[in-house]
C-alpha cells in the first residue's frame, strides 16, 4: 500500500470517529478528545510493537522483556494501555478509566508529557449523563480499534503518518470552527511560507512566542530535516496561552519526534516563560508567529513598567495588540543571526498614533525587511487579508521590499489557498529583492519618509491596469449599422405577418 493512500485511510477513520460526538457535542469541546484518543492509541501501538518484537527475539522472558522496554522514548503502564481499555468498554466508568490512563502515562513520563492531560476529562458532564457519556465513550474506543486505525510502526512505517493525521484533525476542526480557530492553527501554505523564507539552518534555535498547536514550529524544523539529509541539530521553543491549546503542541510535538523542544504555557506579553540564565529574554535565530489580529485587553497594564524594556519605542493601542507581539519578538531576536516572520492585520501598515511612531522607529532602525501581502480569506474564521512582516537584525541594504501576493491564489467557496507556485513566486521575488511590474517594490529610505512610514503596499506597489480605449467612431458606426439591421428585421417581419393574416 502507498504512503498517500495509507494516509488517506487513517485520515478517513479518524475523522468518522469525530461522528461519534458530532450532534452531541460542539467541535471546540470534540476535538480535544478525539485527538487525545488518537495520542493514546498510537502510544499503546507503539508499545505492543516493539513488546512484541521483543517477545519474537527473546521468547517468553517477561523481565528481560520489561528491562529492554525501558529504552523507549516514553513508557506505557499496563493499565493505561488503550486494549485494556478498549476490553473494558461495555463495563460503566469508561470515563474514569480512561482519565486514570491519562494520569498514569503523564506520571510515568513527567519529563516529557507533564501537565498535558491536566485540561482534559473524558469524565466531564460535557459529555452528558453517566449512560450517555459511557456509551459515547464507548464508540470512541471502537472507531479508535478499526483496523485502519491500527498504528504500529511495523504495519504504518514512518512516524510521519501519525503525526500528519493529528495535523489532518486541526486542520478540518480550524476549518470547522471558524472564528476560532486562528487560536490554533495557521493555514499550511500560510506557514510553509514563513518557514521557507526564515531557512532556518543546522545548529539553530527556533521561537513561535503564540504557538497555537506547534504547525508553524514544527514547518521550520523539517526545513533543517530536508536540507541537511534527515538532521535533527535545531531546537524548537515556544510560549502558548491557552492551556487545552498548549497541551495540543506538546503532543505534537511528540507525534513528530521533535524531542528537542520547549513549549511553555503563559501569557507571552504579561509573563513571557522562555528566559535565559540571567532571567532575561532568551535569544532565538529565527521568531515566527501568526499571534491573534488586534487583540483587545492584550496587557497594556503590565506593559508600561516591562522589566524586559519590550516597549521602549512606544506602547501600542490599549485594544489592539498587535505590536506588542510584535516588539516582544523583534527583542527576541540574536543580534547577529535574527530574523523573524510575523503575520498581522493590514492595519499594523498605517495605523498612526503610537503605532506609527513604533512603525518608523523599526524602520529607521533599518530591522523591517519585507512586507507581502497575502490574499483575503486565506485564515480561517476571518475574511480579511493579513500581510507577513520580515525582520532581520544584519540586513544587506536599508531598503524595503513591498510584495503584492493578494491577487494571485486558487479560490474557494469558504477559504482561498495559495498552491506550490504562487509560494515559488513570493519566495524567488522575496530572494531576488528587485522591484518587479506591478507585483514587487523595493523602496528606499526617502521613499518611506516621503510616505510618513505609512507601509500601505498600494502606496509602493501599482496595480492599476489601463483600461483598453474606447474608439468612439467606430462604436458609432457599430450602431448604425445594427440600426439599419434591425429596421430591415421589422420590415421583413411586417411582410411574414400579412401573409399569415395579421
Amino acid at each position: 500500500m502507498n504512503d498517500q493512500i495509507k494516509q488517506d485511510e487513517v485520515n478517513k477513520a479518524v475523522w468518522a470517529a469525530c461522528d461519534t460526538f458530532r450532534g452531541t457535542v460542539s467541535a471546540d469541546v470534540y476535538k480535544d478528545y478525539v485527538l487525545t484518543m488518537l495520542f493514546l492509541k498510537y502510544l499503546s501501538d507503539v508499545w505492543q510493537d516493539h513488546y512484541d518484537e521483543y517477545k519474537k527475539q527473546y521468547g517468553d522472558t517477561p523481565e528481560l522483556i520489561a528491562e529492554l522496554m525501558t529504552n523507549e522514548r516514553f513508557v506505557l503502564p499496563e493499565s493505561a494501555n488503550f486494549t485494556t481499555l478498549y476490553k473494558a468498554r461495555h463495563e460503566p466508568g469508561n470515563g474514569e478509566r480512561i482519565d486514570k490512563a491519562l494520569h498514569a502515562i503523564e506520571e510515568a513520563n513527567v519529563g516529557k508529557l507533564r501537565d498535558v492531560f491536566q485540561d482534559i476529562s473524558f469524565n466531564s458532564n460535557k459529555l452528558g449523563e453517566e449512560k450517555q457519556k459511557n456509551d459515547i465513550l464507548r464508540h470512541l474506543l471502537e472507531d479508535f480499534s478499526r483496523p485502519e486505525l491500527n498504528m504500529r510502526p511495523s504495519r504504518i512505517g514512518n512516524l510521519d503518518v501519525i503525526g500528519n493525521a493529528y495535523e489532518f484533525l486541526i486542520k478540518n476542526f480550524a476549518a470547522d470552527a471558524g472564528r476560532k480557530a486562528g487560536e490554533f492553527y495557521t493555514p499550511p501554505e500560510v506557514s510553509e511560507l514563513m518557514a521557507e523564507i526564515m531557512d532556518m539552518a543546522e545548529g539553530e534555535e527556533a521561537c513561535d512566542p503564540t504557538c497555537g498547536s506547534g504547525s508553524l514550529l514544527m514547518k521550520c524544523g523539517r526545513r533543517v530535516q530536508a536540507k541537511f539529509g534527515g538532521s535533527k541539530r535545531y531546537a524548537l521553543y515556544g510560549q502558548e496561552s491557552i492551556g487545552s491549546t498548549w497541551a495540543l503542541a506538546k503532543m505534537n510535538m511528540f507525534l513528530h519526534g521533535e524531542d528537542n523542544h520547549r513549549i511553555e504555557w503563559g501569557d507571552t506579553i504579561r509573563n513571557p516563560k522562555l528566559l535565559d540564565a540571567d532571567d532575561r529574554l532568551k535569544h532565538f535565530d529565527v521568531v515566527v508567529a501568526n499571534p491573534p489580529f488586534s487583540l483587545d485587553k492584550w496587557g497594556i497594564d503590565t506593559a508600561e513598567n516591562d522589566r524586559f524594556g519590550r516597549f521602549r519605542r512606544g506602547l501600542p493601542p490599549k485594544t489592539k495588540g498587535d505590536y506588542a507581539f510584535i516588539l516582544h519578538m523583534i527583542e527576541t531576536m540574536k543580534p547577529r543571526t535574527g530574523r523573524m516572520a510575523v503575520v498581522a492585520p493590514h492595519g499594523v501598515l498605517f495605523r498612526g498614533s503610537s503605532e506609527g511612531t513604533i512603525r518608523r522607529k523599526l524602520i529607521e532602525e533599518n530591522l523591517l525587511e519585507a512586507v507581502i501581502g497575502l490574499p483575503e480569506k486565506l485564515f480561517y474564521g476571518t475574511g480579511i487579508p493579513a500581510c507577513v512582516l520580515i525582520f532581520r537584525k544584519t540586513k544587506t541594504d536599508d531598503k524595503v521590499l513591498f510584495i503584492d501576493a493578494s491577487r494571485e491564489f486558487k479560490a474557494g467557496k469558504n477559504q482561498n489557498q495559495l498552491d506550490a507556485n504562487h509560494l515559488a513566486k513570493i519566495v524567488e521575488t522575496y530572494r531576488k529583492r528587485e522591484s518587479v511590474d506591478k507585483y514587487a517594490y523595493l523602496a528606499t529610505p526617502d521613499e518611506l519618509a516621503e510616505n510618513d512610514y505609512n507601509l500601505n503596499i498600494p502606496r509602493y506597489v501599482d496595480t492599476f491596469e489601463d483600461e483598453e480605449e474606447i474608439d468612439l467612431v467606430a462604436v458609432r458606426a457599430e450602431r448604425l449599422k445594427l440600426k439599419a439591421e434591425l429596421a430591415a428585421l421589422e420590415v421583413k417581419m411586417d411582410g411574414y405577418l400579412k401573409e399569415l393574416g395579421y
